[in-house]
């Protein structure tokens, strides 16, 4: 009886030590919606030559965000995708860059297309914050955002965008 009564007041135990964890776990996350507007610093598509329309996109994006908390940012991005026919996988890297030098640095994966006439599309990204410099030092979280382009203008490197987005995050207690 002894046996059965401590692996009762075991248990309760773990389930309220549960409970308060992840109570607190929960509480420390935050949830950083913005905006942003991004453009095309510069942008090179080499042909692979293996297959027809297969080529390899090298891109440099520049963006200026906007938080709902009124912080600011600017942001360098630099994307690769392995395309045949304007679709296929992309990898991108985005480093965040506050007032204070602070930084949030984000990799992304995933697919997009981009069409010979139209907007360019993407689907199935999945976005980890991988570091975090100055007061973002620790940082551990996710991200997602959704753009919508513009068409492209003569003499740009390729189109601007705008949309909107939001970061998941904890820090480590200080």
């Amino acid at each position: 009886m002894a046996t059965r009564r401590s692996m009762w007041i075991l248990f309760g135990i773990l389930l309220i030590s549960g409970w308060v964890l992840g109570s607190a776990i929960q509480a420390g996350a935050e949830t950083w919606n913005y905006k942003f507007y991004t453009w095309v610093i510069k942008g090179e598509t080499i042909e692979v030559g293996d297959v027809e329309g297969h080529s390899m996109w090298f891109l440099q994006r520049g963006a200026f965000l906007v938080y709902e908390n009124g912080e600011v940012a600017t942001s360098t991005v630099v994307v690769s995708g392995d395309f045949i026919k304007g679709a296929g996988p992309l990898t991108q890297y985005t480093t965040n860059t506050f007032g204070d030098g602070s930084k949030i640095i984000i990799k992304s994966e995933g697919w997009a297309g981009v069409p010979a006439t139209g907007a360019p599309t993407a689907g199935g990204w999945k976005s980890e914050i991988i570091k975090g410099t100055g007061r973002f030092e620790g940082i551990k979280g996710t991200a997602s955002a959704k753009a919508k382009y513009l068409p492209v203008e003569k003499g740009e490197a390729g189109p601007k965008g705008y949309g909107e987005g939001t970061l998941t995050f904890t820090l480590p207690s200080k």
